[in-house]
């Protein structure tokens, strides 16, 4: 099979994984707290890390990754996926699924903002324009088209989503280019993000045994959010002949993730959340296309967030 190919369906299946994420999240807040469905996510997924390092035969360069290189994964942990996930489950117990999901899509351009600051960088007029029309999109998903009030929609829970991508965005800020195994280091972080959880469960409700209906969809966010299929994501990558070739197609996961939560979950999807979607992501697509060839931060290191 052809690499581009093979780089293609690994991606539709990326986007298949990822589209049901959203469902999944809600499916097992019915039956645990946002802190017990981190912890055994987390855990699920570090589990699925380490086995697949070691079918690839990559443990062995633990021992060989520097101190700074392995210091920094595991401080990296403590951003994702501890306090993001701690923030992200709990926006999604607080919210509908159509309305924290768009929300947390919105990344992209909080990274774009965050990158003036941090990095020195100034922002060019198309930049700006494409934050501008995300936020208007995220204020129409939020009031579902109102724009005067938020109705019953919690405000704690709209501002955590909002949260989630400031935590995202200055994970890949950081998380700069080492030359180190991607899939190492994300192995490394979750240990890190497992400890955490142990350690803070004291403070955070503690940690109860899942009932039997709330496995499945545990099992499902830890590998398929978590753990499989963001390595998916990266051979497809390293498959592509160019990341954009399959980049944009990652954009079809928002719109999958509401059919689901429509056919799944039942939820009643606000016309206003589409519009709000598409403004959302048609300001993300627009920003790559002006930013090629100019901009060096990547805007597509996993997308799906």
């Amino acid at each position: 099979m052809h690499r581009q190919t093979k780089a293609t369906l690994l991606t539709l299946l990326t986007i298949l994984f990822w589209g049901g994420a959203a469902s999944a999240f809600k499916i097992g807040l019915r039956y645990v707290g946002p802190f017990t469905l981190l912890f055994y996510s987390v855990a699920i997924s570090t589990l699925a890390l380490l086995i697949i390092l070691a079918l690839q035969g990559k443990l062995g360069t633990l021992k060989n990754t520097p101190t700074p290189v392995l210091s920094k994964a595991l401080l990296l942990g403590i951003l994702n996926p501890f306090l993001y996930y701690v923030i992200l489950f709990k926006a999604y117990a607080l919210l509908p699924g159509q309305i924290a999901m768009p929300l947390n899509y919105g990344w992209p351009l909080v990274l774009t903002l965050m990158s003036a600051p941090i990095l020195g960088q100034s922002l060019s007029r198309s930049q700006v324009a494409a934050v501008g029309i995300s936020f208007f999109g995220a204020i129409t998903i939020a009031t579902k088209g109102q724009f005067t009030h938020f109705g019953d929609v919690s405000h704690l829970g709209l501002l955590l989503a909002a949260g989630s991508t400031l935590i995202w965005a200055s994970f890949w800020l950081m998380n700069a280019r080492d030359g180190v195994d991607p899939v190492l280091k994300l192995f490394l972080g979750f240990c890190s993000g497992l400890v955490c959880s142990l350690l803070f469960s004291p403070l955070l409700g503690g940690i109860g045994w899942p009932p039997a209906a709330a496995w499945p969809a545990l099992i499902y966010i830890g590998l398929f959010e978590m753990g499989i299929t963001f390595v998916l994501w990266l051979t497809a990558l390293q498959l592509s002949t160019t990341a954009a070739r399959i980049g944009n197609l990652i954009y079809v996961t928002p719109f999958l993730s509401l059919l689901f939560l429509r056919l799944v979950i039942g939820e009643q999807i606000h016309p206003a959340t589409f519009l709000g979607l598409a403004l959302i992501i048609g300001s993300i697509i627009f920003q790559e296309f002006q930013a090629k060839g100019t901009d060096p931060i990547n805007l597509n290191p996993s997308p799906h967030k």
